[in-house]
This record gives C-alpha cells, structure tokens and sequence, in this order.
C-alpha cells in the first residue's frame, strides 16, 4: 500500500520529468506520463486482491498475518544483504566502512562496463539503468 502513496505525495513527479520512479510506470497503464484516479483505483483492485488470497472480498486476520509475515521475510533478507555488502566495502577488515572504502567499490559500473575501457557508453549504461530500473 506505501507503493501507493509514497511515489504519489513526492513533489518531482511530473509529465515533464525526463525520468519517473519505476513503480509510477508500473501504474501508468495508458502511458501518458501521469496517474489518473482510475489508474490508481485499478492499482488498488490489484493489490486488494493479492492481499484477500482466499478471494472472498475480504481482507481478514491471517490475510494480515500473511502479509505481514512476508514484509518480515522480506525485511530479514535486506538486512543480511546489506551486511554482507558491508563487509564486501570494509576491504580492510576493521569492521568499519571508510569513505576511500566506500567509493573505491563500483560493482555496478564494473558490470556494466563490458569492454573494461574504465567508460560507460550509452549502450552500457543502459545495461546498468535496466539493473537499477528493471527497464
């Protein structure tokens, strides 16, 4: 539900941004660069009926439990991620990350840049913006 309402209340949003958040892309069933009332009402019917998974137009208690549980699930993964590329940064081994740590790692750019040139061409970039942007 944040889905919803997170993107909707940032100010940038706008038809004549260059660039738009992913999951506003998502919402825009017509393309038009903006989110109609019937968009985001489709949005809702959608995830209202991921939630109620018995499907008797009902969202009840272990419905929420479920959902709740995955939010856990889901929460417990992205912290052992983010501890595992902590210590992936603190190449010195003191169990801090230090700003040289910090910057000397570029694993993203790295895998973008398939010709090893130390540059991202356009066609390279895009390969980095689909990983970012699942474009």
């Amino acid at each position: 539900m944040a889905a919803l309402i997170v993107p909707l209340s940032m100010p940038a949003f706008s038809a004549e941004a260059e660039t738009s958040l992913p999951v506003l892309q998502r919402l825009d069933q017509n393309k038009d660069s903006a989110l109609s009332r019937d968009e985001v009402r489709a949005a809702r019917a959608q995830l209202f009926a991921r939630l109620d998974s018995n499907g008797d137009g009902a969202i009840d208690e272990d419905e929420t439990e479920r959902f709740r549980d995955a939010i856990m699930d889901h929460a417990i993964a992205m912290q052992a991620f983010l501890g595992v590329q902590m210590r992936r940064f603190d190449t010195s081994g003191d169990g801090n990350v230090s700003a040289a740590e910090f910057q000397a790692r570029t694993p993203l750019f790295d895998l973008a840049d398939r010709d090893g040139d130390g540059k991202l061409s356009d066609a390279e970039f895009l390969v980095i913006r689909g990983i970012l942007f699942n474009r």
